[in-house]
């Protein structure tokens, strides 16, 4: 990947910001966006609105987060007060979603902030809310309005990612890899983005040729995994038309191409390449058995506890809801940094998902009775976890049982 070592801080993070204007969510003239971002996210922020208002926008909003009002939640509230949502507490992202805003998530949470908090508080926290941004994340992940999710390097996320660095180091380093990993330093980004965009499409119409009955992972871990796939699939990847007819990238980074798996016809075992950075915890050494398409034994070495109360969450949290096919050779994965992020670590390895599917994924998704007769899963989570190596083997089965190789080793063998 090319850089320009001449450019300042501030003139890559311009470029970011217009990047997630212009690639992420492609705003049209006259378009609306929301902005959800961590409080450390203001200058980014800002840089967004600029680019947005550039474009033609007709109004951003902006809404700050703050974890550790969670954490004191968690650790100071009252059991009612860990129960407790207002009823409008999704009315104004219902309200966005109608008016067509366009959506941009900046993440950049420390990925073990609450890792000394009871994980039932969690559990039961994040159940309450995904019961409540249901309609929400359902028109969110059906591509009802464009999105995407990108991040900054905040002092809680670097510490963890660097932890051998003086905080402003880990910082400053943090950012360089979301530059590099977003093409945000090369000359021209958005040129740089269009360009891998056509070769993840490449990819995809291939995929989508073939029709594979199944794909069937092999990896030094111990990772042997058969994941059928729903009935009339359709394999994406990089850009995505929502349903207002404005194609954007969803993830930024992003590298995989993915699809369904039908829910009841995964068998193997799977066993993570990474840890996972789930509801505030880190869970590590995830080694989950699944048959007929539901996981049957559960194991982790560190939040195991924390993996069972996510599959345990509903009946649909126990099966798959996506497969994606990463390259070792992805710009994530050649930082050689564990990001401890999902956006970031999935892009580094191919994963796989517990929870509910994209509609997207499934001809006709859209029509609930349909994409259940096809065999995609539906959940309140959608929970992704890393399983591919640099030593990782995949195939695609044919529904006469033929098999034919998609990866050697990390590296596709067809484009």
């Amino acid at each position: 990947m090319t850089t320009t070592t001449t450019q300042t801080f501030e003139d890559r993070l311009a470029r970011y910001a217009e990047l997630l204007v212009r690639t992420g969510v492609n705003l049209p003239q006259g378009g609306k966006v929301h902005i959800n971002a961590p409080l450390e996210a203001a200058p980014l922020v800002r840089l967004v609105a600029r680019a947005a208002y550039r474009a033609g926008a007709l109004d951003v909003r902006a809404n700050y987060s703050d974890p550790h009002l969670n954490l004191a939640l968690y650790e100071d509230g009252a059991d009612n007060a860990v129960d407790f949502l207002p009823e409008w507490f999704a009315e104004e992202s219902e309200h966005l979603l109608e008016d067509g805003y366009a959506f941009i998530a900046i993440v950049g949470e420390d990925p073990s902030l609450l890792a000394g908090v009871n994980p039932d508080r969690v559990a039961q926290r994040s159940k309450l809310t995904s019961q409540a941004m249901r309609k929400v994340n359902e028109a969110i992940g059906g591509m009802h309005v464009n999105w995407t999710v990108a991040a900054m390097s905040t002092p809680a996320w670097a510490r963890r990612v660097y932890p051998e660095l003086p905080e402003e180091e880990a910082v400053a380093r943090l950012w360089n890899d979301i530059f590099a990993v977003t093409r945000a330093d090369t000359p021209d980004p958005v040129a740089a983005w269009t360009e891998h965009l056509d070769r993840l499409e490449r990819l995809t119409a291939f995929l989508n040729g073939r029709q594979y009955a199944a794909i069937h992972l092999r990896s030094e871990l111990g990772t042997d995994l058969t994941v059928g796939l729903a009935d009339g699939h359709i394999w994406l990847g990089g850009a995505e038309t929502a349903k207002n007819g404005i194609r954007g990238v969803p993830n930024l980074p992003t590298d995989e191409v993915f699809t369904a798996p039908h829910r009841g016809r995964v068998n193997g075992v799977a066993v993570a390449s990474k840890p996972l950075s789930a509801r505030g915890q880190l869970i590590t050494g995830i080694r989950v058995r699944f048959e007929n398409g539901r996981a049957v034994e559960i194991n982790a070495e560190g939040g195991e506890a924390t993996l069972r109360q996510l599959i345990g969450t509903d009946e649909g949290a126990a099966h798959l809801g996506e497969i994606a096919l990463v390259p070792a050779s992805a710009p994530v994965a050649q930082t050689g940094t564990l990001f401890l992020n999902t956006l970031f670590d999935e892009n580094a390895a191919s994963h796989i998902a517990l929870g509910r599917c994209y509609p997207t994924n499934v001809e006709g998704g859209e029509d609930e009775q349909g994409l259940k007769a096809a065999g995609g899963n539906d959940s309140l989570i959608h929970v992704d976890w890393m399983i591919g190596t640099p030593q990782t083997d995949v195939d695609g089965i044919r529904a006469d049982g033929t098999c034919e190789p998609l990866m050697r080793a990390g590296a596709w063998v067809v484009e």
